[in-house]
């Protein structure tokens, strides 16, 4: 059977493409950071699965004895420093992982096995200040925050490595990709955690920053597919993944607590605090490369991931189970 390892595994878009891997007939290997904290909540129900070994993206030595030991015929680089705010208070260390850590494993690739496929998780975060709506493929970048620098390095590097080794390295440039996985630090989780809390009576306020950024929100769980599908072209090359709509984060708070039955003008508190030092503010993909190369279409609507969330973090505090 193929092999893939994934980095980033325990994330939310390594859990989804962990079980895609596996409906495939996949041998799924995962890497994983030693850290004080064991955070493998999102994999818990495929563990017994697949092999987790540890690794690091800022030790290359690490990425080198993954690859001779375990022999991958894929690898899916999904871990970052992924959190935009953070990248403001640590710029230096989301540069070394987000960015650097894929020169080190292209250079890994290339020393133990260059006929390994690799995918890049680039993203929409590096259009940035966005000089032609939708953006696609061939849209210039312009990135505002260090992680969308970071990102923008990560994309250009794999193109580098492709181009001068004749490596099978693809760049998906996702657009957000949202589900009830999506940790609490983001704003469509934060939005749909604090909906179900209100909701039930626990809390009676939303504080978040800017209203009016709009983004191309889609299902995490759709997007995977799209990384699998690259990686079986015969050929590399870098894709928009995308759902093709834009939405205001002021529409994912009237479609949230509107479900719920609930305005959410009677919650929300505009807080300075939540305001990105440089704002990206609109995003809009065009994603029709993707849909005609490699057939990928995503399924979920706009409307239904944000019912999605909701009902999870609703059937969570029914649960009795705490958020991550």
């Amino acid at each position: 059977m193929p092999k893939a390892l994934i980095t980033g595994i325990t994330g939310q878009d390594g859990s989804y493409l962990a079980e895609f891997l596996l409906a495939k007939g996949y041998d799924v290997v995962g890497m994983v950071r030693r850290t004080s904290t064991i955070n493998f909540h999102r994999i818990a129900h495929i563990q017994d699965e697949i092999e987790l070994v540890p690794g690091d993206l800022g030790d290359q030595i690490s990425l080198i004895h993954i690859l001779e030991e375990h022999c991958p015929d894929e690898i899916y680089n999904l871990a970052a420093q992924s959190f935009v705010m953070t990248s403001w208070s640590q710029p230096v260390f989301t540069g070394d992982v987000t960015g650097l850590g894929v020169t080190r494993m292209l250079d890994a690739i290339r020393i133990v096995n260059p006929n390994i496929r690799f995918y890049q998780a680039s993203s929409s975060e590096m259009f940035g200040k966005v000089v032609q709506v939708p953006q696609s493929e061939k849209t210039p970048f312009y990135p505002r925050s260090p992680y969308g620098v970071a990102k923008v390095y990560g994309h250009w590097i794999t193109v580098n490595y492709r181009e001068s080794y004749d490596l099978h390295a693809t760049s998906g440039i996702l657009f957000n990709h949202e589900s009830p996985r999506r940790g609490l630090e983001f704003v469509t989780r934060k939005i749909t955690h604090h909906v179900a809390q209100i909701k039930k009576g626990m809390i009676d306020e939303l504080r978040l920053g800017n209203l009016d950024a709009r983004r191309d929100w889609g299902y995490a769980g759709d997007y995977v597919e799209a990384m699998w599908l690259m990686l079986q072209q015969d050929k590399p090359d870098d894709y928009v993944v995308s759902s093709n709509e834009t939405h205001s984060v002021e529409e994912f708070l009237e479609e949230a607590f509107g479900y719920v039955n609930l305005d959410w003008h009677d919650y929300v508190v505009q807080d300075p605090r939540f305001m990105r030092p440089a704002e990206v503010d609109l995003l809009v993909g065009d994603s029709s490369k993707a849909r005609s190369k490699l057939g990928w279409e995503p399924v979920i609507t706009f409307a239904e991931l944000v019912h999605l969330m909701v009902d999870a973090d609703l059937q969570l505090l029914e649960n009795g189970e705490t958020a991550l």
